[in-house]
């Protein structure tokens, strides 16, 4: 038997169930069906009001419970020997209080509960987000001193604050291990968390942007990447699953050369789109995109994942796949809602964005 079968055949026992939260969503369904496929009895969480079309065909048993109600939460720990905890809310758009209440006393509530059933092992889906952005023009490493409170992301703050309580669970005697993925993209994302990104871009969504930097990994990837932590990962360590880093300029040019869609041609200074997204905030509807999610574009999120390629053997697929995959699978939702292969920019755009480059090399010049 290979030695990493054995292994996890040592700790995977024949009896007892895997529990997913957060199922229904883009990481926590694939996730499930990884387990599945591994040969686990698995129970999902599911919510009122649930989408629940990446469970069809799928077999598992579902269980009604929210991971804020805790008497449910307990019901469907019965008879559980592993934990997934997946389940959060990652909207930049989401208030203070609904991301600490669903990403920090949901991740408290469900662990505390399965410290008391005495589960074998929990897997809790962090995100890189917890460890915060690196320094411009470097990657970031699970040793990273967490620093970006002060950047007053709400969502970031409450990543970190839900694996500080996890830890300190961790510490009363759960066996925890903690992943911390990328930014996720691939097939699946029925609610329009992360790949939402993608969809903009396709439908031109995305006049301008900032110059940041973003990690991209592939969802199948890191569900494989969570049965590799429950089965190799040691407990109270965190592992970073991440992809290929990519500058914004790069992100939307290969978006672009993947999709037949010209990317945005004007990159704004982070003052000037803050002005841009403030405004937007101030009209009534749903702005085009708000101040938190300029600030975080911002940002270098850019990382190495030398842990958990080194410690469990993971390893992603290639990035370009799950760009391509990501655009087909929005292509096949909604095909008449995206824009065709060949659209370009608004012209208003472009001549801004030639400019804009212009402007930045007679700058360079004069340096």
């Amino acid at each position: 038997m290979p030695w990493r079968a054995a292994v996890r055949a040592a700790r995977l026992p024949d009896v007892g169930t895997t529990l997913v939260t957060g199922a229904t969503g883009l990481v926590g369904s694939h996730v499930a069906r990884r387990l599945v496929e591994r040969g686990d009895r698995v129970r999902v969480t599911v919510r009122v009001g649930s989408l629940t079309e990446r469970l069809e065909g799928l077999d598992v048993e579902p269980v009604r419970a929210d991971i804020l109600d805790r008497q449910a939460v307990r019901r469907a720990l019965r008879g559980v020997t592993r934990v997934f905890h997946v389940a959060g809310l990652t909207s930049l758009r989401a208030g203070s209080d609904a991301l600490f209440r669903v990403n920090v006393g949901g991740a408290r509530l469900v662990l505390e509960e399965a410290l008391r059933a005495g589960v074998e092992r929990v897997v809790l889906t962090s995100s890189v987000a917890a460890v915060g952005p690196a320094p411009r023009g470097t990657t970031a490493d699970e040793t990273q001193l967490f620093t970006a409170g002060p950047l007053g992301l709400a969502y970031v703050n409450s990543k970190h604050e839900a694996e500080v309580e996890a830890l300190r669970i961790a510490a009363r005697g759960l066996p925890l291990v903690v992943v911390n993925p990328g930014h996720v993209l691939g097939r699946g994302d029925v609610y329009r968390s992360s790949t939402d990104l993608v969809r903009r871009f396709l439908r031109r969504e995305i006049p301008a942007y900032v110059d940041g930097a973003l990690n991209v990994v592939d969802a199948d990837d890191v569900a494989r990447g969570h049965l590799l932590a429950d089965e190799l990962g040691v407990v109270g360590e965190r592992y970073i699953l991440g992809g290929r880093n990519f500058t914004l300029d790069r992100l939307f040019a290969d978006l672009g050369r993947l999709s037949g869609i010209e990317p945005p041609a004007l990159r704004l200074p982070l003052d000037a789109a803050l002005v841009l997204a403030r405004a937007a905030e101030a009209l009534p509807g749903r702005p085009l995109v708000t101040a938190s999610e300029v600030r975080s574009a911002s940002l270098w999120w850019a990382f190495r994942s030398t842990k958990a390629r080194r410690d469990l053997g993971w390893k992603p697929a290639r990035h370009e796949d799950t760009l391509v995959e990501t655009i087909a699978w929005y292509r096949e939702r909604e095909p008449d809602a995206l824009a065709a292969p060949g659209a370009r920019q608004p012209w208003g755009l472009r001549l801004a964005g030639y400019g804009a480059r212009r402007a930045g090399d007679m700058l360079a010049a004069i340096r």
